[in-house]
């Protein structure tokens, strides 16, 4: 238990002067993970979503998250898991008003739905309601920081903090910078990852950033294959794990991602970069899409699945 106590507290302590209040936009898997470990951390944040029963949905689910928390880190001190899930808790507040919200915060992080003319509307009604210093930042996976970025009048106080899902429990954060980002928007960016306890890797405004340049194009090539009869779903991912040991195979992964989810990031790629091979959309996959075969979340894709 001591050693609980001792990380929990080196957490508070370690975080950015110039950044007290977050605020957090979309109250979806990424949006509460990424509220948790900053309250967790001793940041105080604002989960802002559109409706209030979106947004009671979000805390519920965060408290049952900081419960698993508290159980692993406190084990037989259920005073301890009450305290933690109490004091985390209390640091996280809810709004269905984010004009009123941004007037006070120092740090946005925008985690909604992955359409750029949605994120255009909300960061273009925020801009002039944000204190000068707030800096902006979106953890989009596949759409263009800059391009989020061109409807707002602080591009220098702009950037990607992209993390992984789920946020509580995977260790890397991408902390994305374009050619506007002020070194010091960077710096408290990256100081603010790094006070959540993440591992953080800076990668320029590349499509995919690092994680999905690399991965989702291996997923394409992996249905190519099939697509061609060269070998089998099976026997693809087969290869994969036992022959470069990775622990999932490729189309395994496909449908644990969701195959619409890579079917939309490939088809955004393909028609801002027609001329890239890499970027090209597999048949396969927009035919299993439009029948609704996303993968284990409805059941089926390369595989099925027990619901």
């Amino acid at each position: 238990m001591a050693s609980a106590i001792r990380m929990f507290t080196r957490n508070m302590a370690s975080k950015v002067d110039s950044i007290k209040h977050v605020t957090v936009i979309g109250g979806g898997l990424m949006g509460s993970g990424i509220a948790q470990v900053a309250a967790t951390s001793g940041y105080n944040v604002t989960l802002v979503e559109v409706n209030g029963g979106l947004l009671e949905n979000a805390q519920k689910n965060i408290k049952k998250s900081l419960e698993r928390v508290a159980k692993k880190q406190f084990k037989d001190n259920d005073a301890g898991q009450k305290k933690f899930v109490e004091e985390v808790s209390q640091r996280i507040s809810g709004s269905v008003d984010v004009k009123s919200t941004i007037k006070s915060t120092d740090l946005v992080i925008e985690a909604i739905i992955e359409n750029i003319k949605i994120k255009h509307e909300l960061f273009s009604s925020i801009d002039s309601l944000a204190p000068a210093h707030t800096i902006f930042a979106s953890n989009t996976s596949s759409l263009s920081i800059t391009e989020i970025a061109s409807v707002t009048q602080r591009k220098d106080r702009f950037g990607g903090l992209h993390f992984f899902n789920p946020v509580p429990v995977m260790k890397l954060l991408e902390i994305i910078r374009t050619a506007d980002t002020s070194d010091q928007t960077y710096n408290a960016m990256k100081s603010f990852g790094e006070s959540i306890g993440k591992a953080c890797i800076t990668c320029k405004d590349t499509p995919g950033f690092v994680v999905n340049r690399l991965l989702v194009p291996y997923m394409a090539e992996a249905v190519r294959l099939l697509e061609r009869g060269d070998a089998t779903a099976r026997d693809i991912d087969t290869a994969m794990k036992l022959g470069a040991g990775y622990p999932m195979g490729p189309l395994e992964l496909a449908d644990y991602v969701g195959l619409d989810t890579t079917h939309h990031i490939m088809k955004g790629w393909n028609e801002k970069f027609p001329d890239e091979p890499l970027f090209k959309v597999n048949p396969l996959v927009e035919k299993l899409v439009s029948e609704g075969k996303y993968g284990v979340k409805t059941g089926e894709g390369f595989y099925k699945y027990n619901k």
